[in-house]
């Protein structure tokens, strides 16, 4: 990707890095992260305009724990430090870290010292989010304190004469009051930057770079019938129409009719060829007996990766292989001496009897949000680019104990039944994911006069910014007593309805 400002997020193990760089491109400013392990002459030679060290569970004075090279400091480059990278710049111009006696965790009220700083620049005494065991007892010598807590007398420090800034707190989360006001002053009163990065360029320019890259080729593109697959389909439309196969390996685990419309959508819509794989009676198949979560979800995805390589090789001709890579699945899966989290859906190894020119990520250096601003702006409808996270199991991992053809059809109906009452409602905009559960649980209930012995539907609804933490969303219970006398009525096979108000943590957004 050619951008000419950048913004460098400089990881360091903190759980917070990918939402840094994500408030960062809300400024139309491109951020990309890198490994703390990333090389100095690297970083030099991309010429960003500032840096942001991220937060770490880590002890600066323990000599096992990530460090750097201490003269990026010295290269002239405006640079932010969050929390561990806060108490990192102390460490790394002589300043003084220790173990705090009292730990402070969770929003505290700050003191603004300097008011003519420019990173505090507008920013009042506020409460910011702390999370942090060490603090600076001496900053280094240049340095001035520009903030303080009851607790942390050094909540944020700086050089002005070196654009050298540092917090102890987290200004890329929502509880600090003034956390994307801070990110601000510091990318454009301090970087300098100008905030030219936006979506209609980046299709503009990823158009013509596929066009440039693809020539007279084919492209054969795996379709999820999620965002990122859909969106990246799209582009690649754009730019080579009919010369883009697009296959799509429907394992019956889809929510109800969605199938039907991801075909639909993208033979109407778009220039291409569309391959439909239905395979749902060998997964269940392949499923009979099976329990445990993470023994389907195994199965579930041998199988599928199993069906898909052996239509891509009826379709592989040459030319190249496309992916719906996104930024956080190349940062998860692991990026050079990077730790790898976990390999995605999206990023995995092709067979070696396949052979491609070259493999196409159009959209790997995109978060999921901007990923849904591109389909917005090439048409894509709302239900497609707007479609909630959906594990890659699909409703595999919904439907607690065996799973079986008559297990799924009660569950898509129940599922369709509730997103269809919360559309009703008019709050599907207020709650991040919804979903439905088919639990290994039967009840006894009434219905007339006879006793019956049926399964329990769970719902579940959430509302989150980041979905590293949950809330239960608030339904009204007008509408959830809609929704369970709906299901209960219209769904075979079902006789009662419980509505999980379990948060993330303790709980996951997904029952398994």
């Amino acid at each position: 990707m050619n951008v000419k400002e950048k913004i460098l997020v400089l990881d360091f193990g903190g759980q917070y890095n990918q939402l840094i760089a994500r408030r960062v491109r809300d400024n139309n400013v491109y951020a990309e992260i890198k490994p703390y392990t990333v090389s100095l002459e690297e970083i030099k030679a991309e010429k960003y305009k500032g840096i942001i060290f991220t937060g770490g569970p880590n002890s600066v004075y323990d000599m096992s724990s990530p460090h750097f090279d201490k003269q990026i400091l010295d290269l002239g480059i405006p640079v932010l430090g969050i929390c561990y990278g806060c108490q990192l710049i102390c460490w790394m111009r002589g300043g003084k870290v220790e173990t705090s006696d009292t730990r402070e965790y969770g929003k505290i009220e700050m003191t603004v010292d300097k008011k003519d700083s420019v990173l505090f620049e507008n920013i009042p005494d506020s409460v910011v989010w702390m999370s942090h065991t060490d603090k600076i007892v001496e900053v280094p010598d240049g340095f001035e304190i520009t903030a303080h807590s009851d607790n942390c007398p050094v909540a944020a420090m700086e050089n002005s004469e070196d654009k050298i800034y540092a917090v102890q707190f987290h200004p890329e989360v929502t509880h600090t009051e003034y956390g994307k006001k801070l990110l601000y002053n510091f990318i454009f009163n301090v970087c300098e930057c100008s905030g030219n990065w936006k979506m209609e360029g980046f299709i503009d320019n990823t158009v013509k770079a596929l066009r440039e890259k693809i020539g007279d080729k084919k492209v054969v593109l795996g379709l999820s019938g999620g965002v990122d697959s859909s969106v990246a389909a799209a582009l690649l439309s754009k730019a080579v129409g009919n010369q883009l196969t697009c296959v799509f390996v429907d394992q019956g685990l889809m929510r109800k009719d969605e199938g039907d419309f991801v075909e639909q959508t993208f033979t109407k819509l778009f220039d291409m060829k569309f391959v439909r794989v239905n395979c749902g009676e060998e997964f269940i198949s392949k499923l009979k007996g099976v329990i445990d979560p993470e023994d389907k979800r195994k199965i579930i995805g041998t199988e599928f990766y199993s069906v898909f390589w052996n239509k891509i090789r009826e379709e592989a001709d040459g030319g190249f292989f496309a992916q719906g890579t996104i930024y956080p699945d190349c940062i998860e899966s692991g990026k050079g001496d990077a730790d790898k989290i976990k390999t995605h859906h999206n990023k995995v190894k092709m067979p070696e009897d396949i052979k491609f020119d070259d493999v196409i990520e159009p959209l790997a250096d995109l978060f999921k949000d901007e990923v849904r601003k591109v389909g917005e702006l090439l048409g894509i409808p709302k239900e497609l680019v707007w479609r909630q996270p959906f594990p890659g199991p699909g409703l595999g991992v919904r439907i607690i104990g065996e799973i079986t053809a008559e297990k799924v059809k009660i569950l898509q109906e129940a599922d369709a039944v509730f997103r269809d009452e919360i559309k009703k409602s008019g709050i599907e905009n207020e709650l991040s994911q919804f979903f439905a559960v088919l639990t290994d649980v039967k009840t006894v209930g009434v219905m007339g006069d006879h006793r019956t012995y049926d399964n329990l539907i769970a719902i579940r609804a959430v509302t989150t910014d980041d979905f590293m933490t949950a809330d239960f969303a608030r339904i009204p219970y007008d509408v959830l007593a809609r929704v369970s006398s709906r299901i209960i009525n219209e769904c075979t096979g079902v006789n009662r309805v419980v509505y999980d108000i379990t948060s993330k943590p303790p709980g996951t957004v997904e029952w398994a």
